[in-house]
């Protein structure tokens, strides 16, 4: 256990996941829509604030996992109950539990039917996310993964729009190839470790063979491209976005899509290091084609919700663009992404669940020229709009600009393309801007709209606090990777297969 800093005290890790889950238990027997909302509320408060000690008592000084927490779960096979979190996942659990209180305020009238069985879906939903980043044994981490695909599946075939079911059960086939995958490649690294360990960090020193690990790393890298998803993965993404409900798809932007990427920095790099170098190049150009065909998609778009969807598929390309190009200001730009793009398009898709709460519409051609009548929702979709374009100032620019510069350092040519994509993301979204704010002279007669209530306000207004936050001192949030982005690189650098002796010949 020399990987982990157990924690003697409070349990933190495992309070966070199991609050939810238990508060979903205790929801079954509540009676009336209204308590049902009140104590969802209350119990992703009270998660959200449980959350806040990690990043307070985090020690910056080192790569071992913190908090952490190890009992003997099936000893026969040596399974572990083994929790951590280090600076990769600590940020993605932050970001977890701050979006789940506003994902229940953003469903308060949104959602009228079943609302118990919803606010029962999302409390399991946190629980499995918050799993996933924290699970330190592969089986552990299996069972999240898998348990978050139930939960993401009635959210979409309950409560989605008109083409429910083919959206759902298209995201439930897509996900569940992946696992299969996952699944396979997890027996197959127990059955050839020695001693036979599920243990992630000990399975980061093993030294596989590098037929091996080609074989595993593919099966991880399909398995978590579908997740991203990353071009040509990325098909089941825009139908489960458009007929999600507005929480749904703030579940699937902000947080869902990390788990991939996630698991590539997670598993990818430091386990199959050798691998990682060999397929390298195909990936970053993968990542290049899903920047440029996000940005050309998205431009096309007059539905809101598919154009902000195709938008997370160019946003996701520079997340897979800056960890493949392995070096630290490139990893470290693409994990802050991650978290930029959870708060950016999480209240994207906030602001679009708001409009359409009052139009029953997501065209554009139905928004023209709202800006005179709503000109609080605009003034939260223009700031959230040039976060997502990366206007300098914002936090999608400090993430951005670190992919950049690591991608010009490994690769100028490679680099290079992908700057279309940040000119694609300013035309569509301005196009957005332009069409919402203004319009024409023939715009809809919008005279019955009424600006954001208090609860929409309060809904969008701590995302608003992070984008500016981040994008003006993001030394808080890089601060707290720096060690963790660099024990990572160590291991890929230093493990055997020569990994970085087949960098410099693989990419000129």
């Amino acid at each position: 256990m020399d990987f982990l800093i157990l924690n003697n005290g409070f349990p933190y890790l495992s309070a966070l996941i199991f609050l939810p889950l238990i508060g979903a238990l205790l929801l079954l027997a509540m009676p009336g829509d209204n308590a049902c909302r009140n104590w969802t509320l209350i119990v992703t408060v009270v998660t959200a604030l449980l959350s806040l000690p990690l990043y307070w008592n985090f020690d910056l000084t080192t790569h071992l996992y913190q908090f952490g927490e190890h009992h003997v779960w099936i000893p026969g096979l040596n399974i572990n109950y083994t929790l951590g979190i280090d600076g990769i996942s600590l940020l993605l659990v932050l970001l977890t539990t701050l979006l789940m209180p506003l994902c229940v305020l953003g469903s308060w009238r949104y959602i009228e039917k079943r609302v118990k069985e919803f606010m029962v879906c999302l409390l399991l939903m946190e629980t499995s996310m918050l799993g996933v980043f924290m699970a330190l044994d592969l089986v552990l981490f299996y069972v999240f993964w898998e348990a978050m695909l139930i939960p993401m599946y009635l959210l979409i075939a309950v409560w989605g729009g008109p083409r429910k079911t083919y959206a759902s059960i298209k995201f439930f086939l897509y996900t569940l190839a992946g696992s299969v995958l996952l699944l396979v490649a997890i027996i197959a690294l127990y059955l050839n470790s020695a001693p036979h360990t599920f243990s992630i960090p000990q399975l980061m020193g093993q030294g596989f063979s590098t037929t091996f690990q080609l074989w595993v790393f593919l099966a991880f890298f399909l398995a978590f491209a579908i997740k991203v998803p990353m071009f040509p993965f990325h098909t089941w993404l825009p139908a489960a976005h458009v007929e999600a409900p507005t929480a749904g798809s703030v579940i699937l932007a902000s947080v869902l899509l990390k788990m991939g990427t996630y698991g590539f920095l997670r598993f990818c790099l430091p386990i199959t290091p050798a691998a990682t170098m060999t397929f390298m190049p195909y990936i970053l150009w993968l990542s290049i084609a899903g920047i440029l065909y996000g940005g050309f998609t998205a431009l096309a778009q007059q539905d809101m919700k598919k154009l902000i969807a195709y938008s997370s598929v160019g946003h996701m390309g520079f997340v897979t663009l800056g960890i493949f190009v392995l070096n630290s200001q490139g990893i470290e730009g693409a994990i802050l992404q991650m978290i930029n793009h959870g708060i950016t398009t999480g209240a994207l898709f906030f602001c679009v669940g708001m409009v359409y709460e009052r139009t029953h519409s997501r065209e554009l051609s139905r928004h023209a020229g709202i800006g005179k009548y709503m000109p609080v929702y605009v003034t939260f979709l223009a700031f959230f709009s040039l976060s997502s374009l990366a206007f300098p100032g914002t936090n999608s620019f400090v993430g951005e600009f670190l992919v950049l510069v690591g991608g010009f350092a490994k690769n100028k040519v490679v680099a290079a393309f992908a700057i279309p994509g940040a000119v694609l993301a300013a035309a569509y979204m301005f196009r957005l801007l332009q069409r919402v704010i203004w319009g024409s002279p023939q715009n809809p007669d919008h005279t019955g709209l009424v600006d954001l209530n208090t609860r929409e306000i309060v809904t969008l207004a701590p995302l608003l606090f992070f984008v500016l936050w981040i994008g003006l001192s993001p030394e808080p949030f890089l601060k707290v990777l720096h060690v963790s982005v660099n024990h990572l690189l160590t291991q890929v650098g230093t493990l055997p297969g020569g990994p970085m002796a087949v960098a410099k010949l693989m990419i000129p």
